[in-house]
């Protein structure tokens, strides 16, 4: 089990609040092959990117590779950021109290940010109606394999335009559309109302899939629950390399800053690319598919 804290924050950035804001970000199991999810590497990284931002400051990041004992820091976190194959608490050692602890969490109004295969619920997550807390803390997951209520598609594409679908939104703010090879999960999963988004959850990012019969899908999303917390999700990325992409990492970097209750800059979060091999991937490149 590792544990990794960032501390430093970026020079010449905004005015930092009184207390930290506080970001645990914790890392699934994954078996993928290198190159691809990345899941220890790409947690590192957004850690990393959160405590360098030039456009704003006072973040803290942490990152675990389990569920954390500690009551005091899950008490104290602002948002909570998942990476991994599947949705983490429920592949994670005692799912029952991880669940319990994050049903705590998001009735104080703590966030939830789930970044690609972390959006995702397998059949035996969930029961046959579809019903899951992710459902109501993010507003939709991605449905995979087996499940009878829903079957979302997880599929790669050597180029995949992703368009912003609520401009306005803070989110939003300073990114552009992007191409670039990728596995959007799309047709995800969104409610019992003939899979129609709740009145409080946004799309944030479409694309039109798949290429041999276009239509457009949903691959971002994002909900102002009730409890004045935030939950953003988002689809992407599959191979590792797609963080150096800027308008992508802003992107994710707003969803996560937003989730955390913190004002998104009005050109969005900015970074300096990251040296990406600093994080210890197994590989920047993935392993050749077969043909």
């Amino acid at each position: 089990m590792k544990r990794r804290t960032f501390l430093l924050a970026a020079p010449f950035a905004s005015a930092a609040p009184k207390k930290p804001t506080e970001v645990l970000v914790v890392i699934g199991p994954s078996n993928h092959p290198p190159g691809t999810h990345e899941v220890a590497a790409g947690g590192r990284l957004v850690a990393h990117c959160l405590e360098h931002m030039n456009s704003l400051s006072g973040f803290r990041a942490t990152v675990l590779e389990h569920w954390p004992q500690d009551a005091a820091l899950l008490n104290r976190i602002n948002t909570i950021v998942f990476i991994g194959d599947v949705f983490p608490p429920v592949c994670l050692p005692d799912t029952p109290r991880i669940m319990a602890d994050l049903d705590r969490m998001m009735q104080r109004g703590c966030g939830i940010a789930c970044i690609h295969f972390a959006t995702g619920l397998q059949a035996k997550d969930v029961p046959p109606s579809g019903d899951h807390p992710l459902l109501r803390w993010m507003g939709g997951y991605f449905s995979t394999g087996g499940a009878t209520h829903h079957k979302s598609v997880a599929k790669v594409f050597s180029a995949v335009t992703i368009t912003p679908a609520s401009p306005k939104h803070p989110i939003s703010r300073g990114w552009k559309q992007f191409t670039q090879d990728e596995e959007p999960y799309y047709n995800n999963y969104f409610g019992p109302d003939n899979n129609r988004m709740a009145s409080n959850v946004t799309a944030l990012a479409t694309a039109m899939l798949p290429p041999e019969s276009p239509k457009l899908e949903v691959v971002s999303w994002c909900v102002q629950r009730p409890d004045r917390g935030r939950g953003f999700a988002v689809v992407m990325p599959h191979f590792y390399r797609n963080w150096k992409n800027e308008d992508f990492r802003r992107f994710v970097l707003n969803g996560i800053v937003w989730s955390a209750g913190r004002e998104v800059p009005r050109r969005g979060v900015e970074t300096n690319a990251p040296d990406m091999a600093a994080f210890t991937p197994e590989s920047l490149e993935p392993i050749p598919r077969k043909r």
